[in-house]
């Protein structure tokens, strides 16, 4: 392409090839990583090594923080139909036989890396013990023929691309309310459990009709996206990822607060913030785009259209130093985050004005 430097001057973090593992399968057909036990019955943490994890002992402990009254079993769900496929399975609106409850049931085929493994395992523990209302809540997990499977939260109104896809763009109030539950959920997963999300982006935000806005996906994706099997997605999530990420730098908690720049950056002028060289062609060139991120001045919001506390936040979070960067609690004190505190902006309003998404029920 005209005016493209050789690729070999950028330094990519596509990382190399693992040999998938499998000693992680226990004779008995148990998924295993460490104190952490999955099978049909479900997630169990040894409390002691010395215990036989096949036993009823009381030394071994079932995870039920987020466990709702209801039980679950691959039984017990019926599928509704396929609302979601992407890097790390697919999801389906399952109802619950008995209460017709909806959920949505995350597939997750273990024939992976190694790296990717301890990822689904952190996720697979943090999904049970989260305590925050702006991570999706995953109510239980089980294995089977290969498979791990998240029963998670429904969020009725889909994703924020999904939303996106309709509304074109969001007025600054919502999205002031709309960030707000996005950073405390940032701060939740990197204060609280030391976590980075790696792979924040529209379709990882969820939203439901209630107007609230949760995290969804920490870890997973981000992991199989970035397996050589796996380079299409990769291609898909590095749109959002922050140069030092990109160069194979060292990185931080700083490398979501990029990700969030530009998605918000994203919501408020209708498209991806970066435009490709050729307009009509879209980022059809994979490198082309992941040299733009690295060696170009990062985007802005215009300040013709914009408040100038909403163009400050946006470079607060678009710094191509991540040490220029806010944090994610800085961010939450943040004047475009409280110019709009106190005042009765229902976001869930903003969503009733739009068709229900395809991933209803109906």
């Amino acid at each position: 392409m005209k005016g493209l430097r050789p690729k070999t001057q950028l330094k990519l973090a596509v990382p190399e090839q693992e040999t998938p593992v499998s000693n992680f399968l226990t004779a008995s057909g148990t998924f295993r990583d460490g104190d952490l036990l999955l099978n049909q019955r479900g997630l169990t943490l040894i409390t002691d090594e010395s215990v036989d994890p096949r036993s009823n002992s009381d030394l071994v402990k079932q995870e039920d923080c987020n466990e709702p009254e209801v039980q679950f079993s691959p039984e017990d769900l019926e599928t509704v139909k396929v609302i979601g496929k992407g890097s790390s399975g697919v999801v389906q609106l399952v109802r619950h036989k008995w209460t017709k409850v909806f959920f949505a049931l995350k597939g997750i085929q273990m024939n992976i890396q190694e790296t990717v493994r301890q990822q689904i395992v952190q996720e697979l523990k943090i999904n049970q013990t989260a305590q925050c209302p702006h991570i999706v809540v995953c109510y239980h997990s089980y294995y089977n023929n290969g498979v791990i499977s998240l029963v998670l939260e429904y969020m009725d109104r889909g994703s924020l691309a999904d939303v996106l896809k309709q509304a074109q763009t969001i007025l600054e109030p919502y999205l002031a309310v709309l960030c707000k539950q996005v950073l405390s959920g940032l701060v939740y997963l990197h204060r609280e459990r030391h976590v980075i999300h790696r792979d924040i982006k529209p379709s990882n935000l969820l939203v439901n009709h209630k107007g609230e806005v949760k995290i969804t996906d920490f870890g997973v994706s981000a992991a199989l996206a970035n397996s050589m099997a796996q380079r299409d997605t990769f291609v898909g999530t590095c749109y959002y990822m922050s140069p030092e990420r990109i160069t194979s730098k060292s990185y931080d908690y700083k490398s979501d607060i990029w990700s969030l720049g530009l998605v918000i950056l994203e919501c408020a002028i209708g498209r991806f913030p970066y435009i490709p060289s050729e307009k009509d062609e879209g980022w059809h060139n994979f490198y082309e785009l992941l040299e733009t991120i690295v060696e170009q001045p990062p985007p802005s919001a215009p300040t013709d259209q914009f408040s100038p506390e909403f163009c400050s936040f946006i470079s607060s979070c678009l710094k191509k130093d991540p040490q220029d960067r806010m944090s994610s609690t800085e961010l939450l004190n943040h004047p475009f985050i409280r110019k709009f505190e106190g005042q009765d902006i229902d976001l869930g309003i903003l969503l009733d004005a739009l068709d229900p998404p395809v991933n209803s029920p109906s």
